[in-house]
Parts: structure tokens; sequence; C-alpha cells
């Protein structure tokens, strides 16, 4: 702790193995108490919390080592065992996908082997999915990611079930996953929108350029990562973007295909982005190439570059949430804002006609405050 001026303050280093993460070497922040007991329960409550969120960051980023060499620990029966069904899985469905897609299947696969070991798919019980899942927790996982690896484990299985035409139940289909409503993203204030807007006309280069089209756009991170050139109409007699499927980036949804009109500071990113004369056909070659969109690398870059900027620790998709909520805040008619941000429809209703037009769409966009 550090005593300033009477307040206490909460003052540790980051480690040097997850100094990537952070845009100092030491964090330092005011517990907002003048009272020593106060302040040394606070700050062990802090530093708790600090260990159980880099532990966290530390198994997500570990590998098992040799686990192709993991023996199984049942042999009576001619199911395969995880570590075949993960290979099963990858050489039918890992066809023409990005490296995330295996190294994400890989580690949620690495995790089971570590907790429950590496065993016939036939000899897991919903019991132990159950145990698998609240070691997920303990690892400081949020509710939304323990689903996420859920989610890919139960495709795993499935297909090695369907494949080997076993009649069996997937044991981690059967397990209560907690809800994800408790978890809130925050949306970035308009003032504080207005900062980074601020500081990305200053700074005026690639990464920046990526923030303020972001941030008057609705678009997600990958959406607007993987744009083309092309994609970008300014000469249109209302600039919009494009947003359609490449061979590098697809589209979450079928609703995410769409034409968003560019106003504000994202008609100033389109603008810059088109005048920086390169060979490329990239909107933003630094993390985008002819095979693969660097969603990832971006935001931990953007990320770590707002948060220097800005107290709160806000995150691009922070930008997402604001765009919601801006649109709601002018009484934009929801049909409108599930366009624009490429939501699902909610009705089938939604879904007929062609949507509403380019020019409708900009005059919802101008009234963004």
């Amino acid at each position: 702790m550090l005593n300033r001026d009477g307040n206490y303050y909460f003052i540790r280093r980051v480690p040097y193995d997850l100094k990537n993460l952070y845009s100092v070497k030491r964090l330092c922040f005011s517990l907002k108490t003048k009272s020593y007991s106060s302040a040394l329960r606070m700050t062990k409550s802090v530093s708790q919390r600090l260990e159980d969120y880099w532990l966290g960051i530390r198994l997500q980023n570990m590998n098992v080592p040799a686990m192709h060499l993991v023996k199984s620990n049942d042999v009576d029966n001619d199911s395969p065992n995880l570590s075949d069904a993960l290979q099963l899985y990858l050489r039918l469905k890992g066809v023409d996908k990005n490296k995330t897609f295996i190294r994400t299947a890989h580690r949620n696969i690495e995790y089971i082997i570590k907790v429950l070991g590496n065993k016939s798919i036939q000899s897991y019980s919903s019991s132990e999915a159950g145990k698998f899942r609240d070691w997920l927790i303990e690892q400081g996982m949020s509710n939304s990611t323990v689903k996420r690896v859920f989610s890919s484990v139960r495709a795993i299985i499935n297909l090695s079930i369907n494949e080997h035409g076993l009649n069996i139940s997937n044991p981690f289909s059967k397990v209560y996953l907690p809800s994800i409503n408790n978890e809130v993203r925050e949306s970035i204030p308009i003032e504080d929108i207005k900062k980074i807007q601020s500081y990305c006309r200053q700074e005026d280069d690639e990464p920046r350029w990526l923030l303020s089209l972001l941030s008057d756009s609705g678009m997600r991170l990958s959406e607007a990562l993987g744009l083309a050139k092309e994609d970008i109409k300014l000469d249109n007699s209302i600039p919009h973007i494009r947003l359609i499927p490449h061979p590098w980036r697809r589209l979450k949804t079928r609703s995410s295909e769409r034409c968003i009109p560019i106003v504000k500071d994202s008609l100033w990113a389109c603008k810059r982005i088109l005048e920086h004369n390169n060979d490329s056909i990239f909107a933003f070659p630094r993390y985008t190439s002819i095979n693969q969109c660097n969603a990832n690398s971006a935001s931990a870059a953007l990320n770590k570059w707002l948060k220097g900027k800005l107290i709160n620790d806000y995150v691009v998709h922070g930008f997402r949430h604001s765009f919601r909520d801006r649109l709601r805040a002018v009484e934009c008619p929801s049909e409108i804002i599930d366009q624009l941000g490429g939501w699902s429809l909610k009705s089938v209703g939604q879904g007929y006609g062609k949507g509403y037009d380019l020019s409708v769409l900009k005059k919802w966009m101008l009234k963004l405050s």
C-alpha cells in the first residue's frame, strides 16, 4: 500500500510473464479510503482477485505437455478416447478453418485431459462434466467463456459419437451451466467516445482509424478488420460500407451481411484508409492477409491502448454496446437498430422484404450523439 496525502493506494508490480497485457509496469490506483484497516482488507481482496485473474490467463495460455502420449484410462470398450475424438473432429471439421479454430479445439480438450484424464468418450459421466465446469469457474473464467468451452467440447464428442455409430449420450450435454445474464458488458459513455475519437485523430494511424471506424458504425471488430478497400463506397451519393463475407473473414450470421452508412468519425476513418496509398487490397493490412483476419491480436493491442488513455477499463466491444444505446437514446426503431448492427432478427416478419433503404438508415445514423 501507499499513503499519499492521507489516502491509501493499491500498488503492485505487473508479473513479468503478463507484462504484455498492461500498458504500465505496475498497477497503482486509489482505494478511496483513509482508514488503514479498511485499506488493508481491500488490498488483500484486490490482490486475491488479481491472482485469480492472472492464474486464469496463465492456464488458458498453457498447453498440456505431450498430450498425444497420454494413455487412456479406460480400455474396456471400443469407443475412441478423447484425444482420438479431437483428431477426428479436426480432420473433418478443421478443413479451411483458421488457426484460432484449431488452437481453441486443442486447448479445450487439453483442459478436460488435465482435469479428468484422457478416457474413452463413453467413460465420462455427467458428474465428471460438472466437476470440469467447476474447475473452469475456479480458474476465473467468465460464465460466457465456460459456455463456449462446453459448446466446443460437445461438438467434438457429438461428431465422434455419430461417426462411430455409438448408442451413447454426451455427458457434457447434460451438465448445468451458469447463466450469462448477470455478465454486463459495459458501454462506453459518449463523453469518453469523444475523447477516444480526439486521440485517434491526433495519432492518425491504422489502429486509430480502426477505432474511429468502430466508434460510429456499430460493427464487430472482425467485421471491420476484414474489410477490403472496395467494400468502402465513398463515391456513392450516400457513403456507406458494403459488409460482405470474404475468404479471409466470414460473417457471424446471415443478418451480418448489410450496408452501413458511414458518418462522423467513421467517415473520417474511411477517408484516411483510402487516402493511404499502399498496394494492399485490405483496409487494415496490419491485421489482415489473404489467409486470415487476426482479430485477437488487434483486440489485445487496441484494448491496451484504450486502458492507457482512459481511467475505466473499457474494451473495443464496448463501442458496439454504446452504438445500440446511442440509437435507443434518439428513439430509433428497434428494427432499424438490428439492421444497422447486424443483430439476429427477432421475428419472422423482420425477414420479409429488403429492409430499410440507405437514406432511412443514414437519417438515424446522423442523429447519433
